[in-house]
């Protein structure tokens, strides 16, 4: 039978709901506030989730928005209050629950609803899992700031520009902004010219760049074509750079379509300023890929997520994605511990195991390749900052990569026609 979770503050509502659906033959999960929701809505994947409005740690609203925003409202969510409001019920609906009850429920009403809720689950096919936004994050301030200057900004502008220093949030601020529809394109990611029927794909969604100095000529002029259309299709553009407009003129840009991009920019925090968060968006990001089928149920112990919290992220929230995902599909035991997080981000030291018996032409190949693939992990495949830091010109680490058989990821970023 179909589990259900309540989620009531008031231990005689738990109980009397718990008991009327279990004499229906439903699984019955409790909760007295939202912090045990989160925990049992994690560890036994309800069918069904009746939420209280009113609780005393966070109310249900917002811990409906922050299931929403972390891709975890694949279950129906029922709302409930004996306070309740139109405008409480509209907001509920608008941001994913299927239904509204208010109290005293009555016993019809309840089983009714429950039963229509749960139907609807089994004729729908598997739901989409919504990306991450930065409204999973509402215990940090600096991100909960963030998303309000970003919900600002999206009111009066089509674009935002995202200036960078050092481990780039862009993506998690890109996936944030409010738009009608949960469309992606990524600009960098096309490398043939675009056209009107895909930006008419994307309508309502949002335009990204990942960074603007990895643009080709040809991909400048995509970003120029879909930068006059943005309202016509009702579109927004989050680019993202940690150049100056001098420099992208400078390497070739147009600087019209430069100074438009820079009418509206934003600085966003590098992921060494919020340093204490990321525990917290590593927790996410696990729970995350869990749900949508990229992982086995992992957890993190405390050790991992200290671990996490002190390595250094030059590439941002990507490499720590990229950190997360691989240690919960390499890590056997169902708790990532500490050892772990060790063995992914400080691997054996760069001579170690390799062959010294070589002749010198041979064992100075090995040791690059090995020093590239290093570094290559440690920062998220991100050749501009791996050229920084071996000293590198592009085209010559491109050509080195190339020698040694490494795959660079290379997308097209160096093309000049």
């Amino acid at each position: 039978m179909p589990s259900i979770l309540i989620v009531d503050d008031e231990v005689g509502i738990r109980e009397l709901l718990s008991e009327i659906l279990s004499d229906e033959g439903y699984d019955i999960v409790v909760a007295e506030n939202a912090a045990t929701a989160r925990a049992q809505r994690h560890k036994a994947r309800p069918d069904l989730v009746l939420l209280d409005i009113w609780m005393p740690d966070s109310d249900g609203i917002s811990l409906l928005k922050e299931w929403a925003a972390a891709g975890q409202l694949n279950m129906p969510v029922i709302m409930m209050s004996g306070h309740g409001t139109i405008d409480t019920a509209v907001e509920a609906t608008r941001i994913g629950a299927i239904d509204y009850l208010e109290k005293p429920i009555a016993l019809q009403k309840l089983l009714g609803t429950v039963k229509r809720a749960l139907e609807q689950r089994a004729a729908q096919e598997s739901p989409r899992i919504s990306p991450l936004t930065l409204a999973a994050f509402p215990r940090s301030s600096t991100l909960k700031e963030l998303g309000k200057r970003l919900g600002q900004i999206s009111l009066r502008s089509r674009h935002v520009l995202f200036r960078l220093h050092g481990g780039s949030l862009a993506e998690l601020a890109a996936r944030s902004l409010p738009t009608r529809r949960n469309q992606w394109l990524d600009l960098g990611a096309v490398s043939g010219p675009i056209d009107v029927d895909l930006l008419q794909g994307t309508q309502g969604g949002i335009l990204y760049v990942e960074e603007l100095n990895r643009l080709s000529r040809p991909q400048q002029k995509n970003l120029a074509f879909a930068l006059d259309r943005l309202e016509r299709y009702d579109l927004h553009l989050a680019a993202a750079t940690d150049a100056d407009a001098d420099a992208l003129v400078d390497a070739g840009w147009d600087a019209v379509i430069v100074k438009r991009l820079f009418e509206v920019s934003l600085a966003l925090p590098a992921l060494e300023e919020i340093r204490d968060d990321i525990p917290d968006l590593a927790s996410q990001l696990l729970v995350h890929l869990i749900e949508c089928g990229e992982a086995p149920h992992r957890k993190f112990s405390t050790a991992a997520l200290n671990a996490l919290r002190t390595q250094g992220w030059n590439s941002g929230y990507t490499q720590l994605r990229a950190a997360v995902r691989s240690l919960a599909l390499g890590t056997l035991e169902e708790e990532i511990g500490g050892e772990d997080v060790q063995r992914l981000i400080s691997p054996a030291p760069a001579t170690h195991g390799l062959p010294l018996d070589l002749p010198l032409r041979e064992a100075r190949e090995a040791f690059e390749r090995v020093y590239f693939e290093h570094h290559l992990m440690l920062e998220g495949g991100n050749m501009t900052r791996l050229a920084e830091k071996t000293g590198l010109e592009r085209t010559h680490l491109y050509r080195k990569l190339k020698q040694l058989g490494i795959s660079s990821g290379r997308r097209g970023e160096d093309r000049s026609g």
